[in-house]
């Protein structure tokens, strides 16, 4: 039986290929099938034999030889590049070739090109006055537990200790969290990067909502110096119990990572036999909003939440159980000001006749900055501020009115991503996708005085391939500025650079090579003969690296 099965399928094949052969046989005029690869191009035999250059790290200008095999093919027929600038080419052979590195080049890979074909080879390290801190510790950097999740991180403190604090999106951090206890977009790491629980726990970190955490604050004055106050998106810390979602978007936080709480007997308890739920331990910090704060401040004892929200609210325990709270509710659009327990101020952004805010901007809010007076400076995508033109930035008065003597004149004409403000120069830089700033040509940067009036010397060069989505001043008066974009001007700079005052790159500080990603924030601590250099963000590629959304940056002055 098994035989016959056997001499069946092979008659069933013989008379494929038969039929086969008869179909072949019909079209033999035509020959053969043609051949796919017919008219391609043949490979130039061109091969990169070095795979790093020596010296490791060189200087632009400096004279480099590689080891090529198959340029003598090719005479005068060839062009090298590195990083996309074109190399002058001094002296090669059929297996070397001699080239000066660019004087505007970065970091970045070699490769020959010649016939419509390029040749790669190994990454030229430029050398200059910036360069990744080899002892910053972070080795895993921001992740996320589920696959494809949020890792960004979004705000760093820095402690007087020299720590830091980071709050972001992520739930994994230097792949320390586990399925019970993830890091909740909180994290403490020592001075240089390290990964720190010592004397710290914050627990499961920031839970419901989006788990997300955008602004940190440190409180160093009054009652609660030495405090943190945490804001973003969640509404529970250190619990997923149900009953304990009860936070909105802020609290306040303890030195050691906990949550700053007390206990309150004010409550009803509808089970009496049920003793435990006479009381409960609820935040000390008795505020909340209805939507994502994007930034808290402090000033004096009081705190500024500002961000995309409609409401403040505030538990009233008298009418709370154990279980169920009950939240008054106040119309507060955008910002508010709380006192030192949570309760609202209403002599800030508030109208007592109509028992609710003005009406803030007619767009969103996408960053903020306080300067020492205490006065806030807003931007985003508005025109109007409390119906007063303003076009994407604004400063207010102490009782959240809009300063008529902030000169921005007629402001932005298109949105302002980034807003940072240095103390030490006194200047407020602001990056985005302007194309003009109070009536001067802007490509999406503009360097302001205090006052809000532009910087007359500072002119920047044409924006090209996307977009200046950070950008921030540096205490020498030098300016970093990241984003999307290709070229600035003429020069390559991807993503990554460093500008003088005036608007010029710094010669000497736009050696490293592309960036790829988005910066949220920046912290900058002088050390001897320049500054170290944190920034946090989505940082997906800096410089041929993988910094995994937290990079330290060494600045020589």
């Amino acid at each position: 039986m098994l035989t016959n099965i056997k001499y069946k399928i092979s008659l069933f094949a013989a008379s494929a290929v038969c039929i086969a052969g008869l179909m072949v046989s019909c079209k033999k005029s035509k020959g053969l099938a043609d051949d796919p690869y017919a008219g391609g191009k043949q490979v130039l035999g061109i091969t990169f034999v070095s795979k790093t250059t020596d010296p490791d790290i060189v200087t632009a200008g400096t004279t480099l030889n590689l080891m090529v095999n198959g340029l003598m093919k090719y005479k005068d027929d060839f062009k090298l590049y590195v990083n996309e600038i074109e190399a002058e080419v001094l002296n090669y052979t059929d297996s070397t070739v001699q080239f000066k590195v660019p004087l505007t080049a970065s970091t970045g890979s070699v490769w020959i090109t010649s016939q419509g074909q390029s040749f790669f080879g190994p990454i030229v390290k430029v050398g200059g006055k910036v360069s990744v801190d080899p002892l910053f510790k972070i080795v895993n950097g921001a992740g996320s537990q589920a696959a494809g999740g949020a890792a960004t991180v979004f705000d760093a403190e820095k402690l007087p200790s020299g720590r830091f604090w980071l709050g972001g999106a992520f739930s994994n951090f230097e792949l320390k969290a586990t399925t019970t206890v993830p890091n909740g977009g909180i994290v403490q790491l020592d001075p240089d990067g390290g990964y720190l629980t010592t004397d710290i726990n914050f627990g499961k970190g920031a839970g419901g909502g989006e788990r997300t955490i955008y602004s940190i604050s440190r409180i160093a004055t009054g009652t609660h110096n030495g405090k943190f106050i945490v804001a973003g998106n969640f509404s529970a810390y250190n619990s997923t119990k149900p009953n304990r979602q009860t936070l909105s978007n802020i609290t306040r936080l303890n030195a050691n990572g906990g949550l700053d709480s007390l206990i309150t007997k004010d409550i009803i308890n509808p089970r009496p036999e049920l003793i435990w739920k006479n009381a409960d331990t609820v935040a000390a910090f008795n505020a909340g909003v209805d939507g994502t704060v994007k930034k808290t401040f402090i000033f004096g004892e009081q705190v500024y939440i500002i961000g995309d929200f409609q409401n403040f609210k505030r538990m009233f325990y008298p009418n709370s159980t154990y279980d169920d709270k009950v939240y008054d509710i106040t119309r507060m659009r955008q910002m508010v000001r709380v006192n030192s327990d949570g309760s609202m101020d209403s002599t800030f952004h508030y109208n007592k006749l109509t028992k609710q805010s003005a009406i803030g901007g007619n767009g969103p809010i996408i960053d903020a900055t306080m300067q020492s007076d205490g006065k806030l400076i807003l931007a985003g995508s508005f025109t109007t501020f409390n119906g007063v033109a303003a076009n994407r930035i604004v400063r207010l008065n102490l009782d959240g009115s809009v300063d008529p003597t902030f000169n921005a004149g007629t402001g932005a004409n298109g949105d302002i991503y980034s807003l940072r403000y240095n103390s030490t120069t006194n200047k407020i830089v602001v990056s985005g996708t302007f194309t003009s700033y109070n009536g001067k040509s802007s490509s999406g940067l503009a360097l302001l005085n205090a006052d809000g009036s532009t910087v007359s010397t500072f002119t920047g060069a044409q924006i090209s391939g996307g977009t200046a989505t950070f950008a921030g001043q540096l205490n020498n008066g030098k300016i970093i500025v990241a984003g999307s974009f290709n070229k600035y001007g003429d020069y390559l700079r991807q993503g990554f650079m460093i500008l003088e005052a005036n608007g010029q790159l710094a010669v000497g500080y736009n050696n490293t090579g592309g960036f790829q990603g988005r910066i949220y924030d920046m912290i900058e601590t002088p050390v001897n003969n320049g500054s170290q250099v944190v920034l946090v963000g989505n940082i997906i590629r800096f410089n041929s690296i993988l910094p995994r959304n937290v990079l330290r940056l060494i600045i020589s002055n």
